[in-house]
Formats: structure tokens, sequence, C-alpha cells
């Protein structure tokens, strides 16, 4: 008995010594209400979808080198990945601006959550019930399946159109760009996720999406 107690005792204290410090008075990006996260919501979205979505709080560095916490909206099925995520890319110092969701009024427009805005902002988000860039299809955010971040330095280019947000440059020396070999990317990769930044004509560095399959 004794010998077992001491080798419970000894995992415990080497899966804390690997855990994540919690945050200590970290920058509140965003603490929304459920009401306020949706909020806005285009009455085109089905009740179903919405019903999927789930408020997650997360945390992670900013560029100024301090624990944030903000919320991003995602599918229910969704959340370890994105919580997974978020730890990798804590623990990797990787610099995110904020993460609040687009029901935010400053990212709105004519009272309709509008994409340009967050971006524009550097914000990163996942759910909004929309259609894709330039398309007349559903996009995978319009389920909550797919999120963006840090969109000025991993911006969405289109063959030879200029690259969206309006200024944003793709720099792998940038701190808060993804590139294939990081870890934030491989996460996503490993639990399924599929990256913008490996598309071929429209290349879409901010953009990770995990599509519900169709047997689901």
């Amino acid at each position: 008995m004794t010998r077992l107690l001491a080798l419970l005792l000894a995992c415990a204290l080497t899966a804390t010594a690997f855990a994540d410090p919690p945050a200590a008075d970290p920058v509140i990006d965003s603490a929304m209400t459920e009401a306020e996260a949706f909020e806005g919501l285009s009455p085109k979205c089905p009740q179903d979808i919405r019903d999927r979505q789930r408020l997650v709080a997360v945390t992670y560095v900013g560029f100024d080198g301090r624990d944030h916490r903000g919320q991003v909206v995602v599918d229910r099925d969704l959340v370890e990945d994105i919580e997974a995520v978020f730890a990798v890319a804590r623990r990797e110092k990787f610099p995110v601006e904020s993460v609040v969701p687009i029901a935010l009024p400053k990212f709105r427009k004519a009272g309709a959550w509008d994409d340009d805005a967050s971006m524009a902002a550097n914000n990163t988000s996942a759910f909004n019930y929309r259609l894709v860039s330039g398309g007349t299809t559903l996009s995978n955010h319009a389920t909550g399946r797919a999120i963006d971040i840090n969109p000025v330095q991993n911006p969405y280019i289109r063959g030879k159109a200029k690259p969206l947000p309006p200024g944003s440059v793709y720099r792998v020396s940038e701190r808060g760009t993804l590139t294939a070999d990081h870890p934030v990317t491989k996460e996503f990769v490993a639990r399924g996720w599929t990256w913008g930044g490996n598309w071929a004509t429209t290349v879409d560095y901010q953009h990770f999406e995990k599509p519900l399959k169709k047997s689901e």
C-alpha cells in the first residue's frame, strides 16, 4: 500500500510539473455573457446550429507579453480542441492580439456581425453565420467549425488580389505568424483540422477548419 501511494504521488507531481501554470491577473479582453455573445446573430441562422455553439474562455499571451483572457464561440464538439490549441499557444508564447466574439458592437456593420471589422482589428474569432468570402455558400464559420487567428499577421490572399485585411502582410519572421511547422498549426492538424495556409489558389493563413463529417 505504501509503495502504491508513493507511486500515485509521483505521478501527480509529474503531471503538475508539465501543467500550464494558472494565469495571474490576466488582461481581460472579453468577459461577455452568453446573451451578449449571441446578440445580433443573423436571423437566418437555424436554431439547431445556434444550440450547438459554446462560449469558451481561453488564456493566451498578448503582444505585450502578458497573459490575456478572451472568449471564442465554437461548436460544442470542438471545445476540447480549442482549449488544447490555446494551451499550446500559451506554452509557446505565441502572441495573440485578442480573442473576442464577433458580436462585439465595434465588429458590427448596420447592426450585423462584420468579419471585415473583426479582421481589421486583428481579432481572433470563430462562429459567425455567414457566407464564404466572395462566395455564395455557407462558410464553416457559420457552424462554429472554423477559426481565424491573428488576421493581420496571417492574411487571406485570393489569387493576385491584395491581401485581406487591408495592409496585412505575410512574413514568417513576424511574431504571431503561423507556418506549417509551427506547434499551433501542428496541434490543429493532429486533431483533424485543415489549415488554409496549405490551400493552393486561395491561401488563408489565419484559417483553420474542421467541417462536420457527413456521417456525423
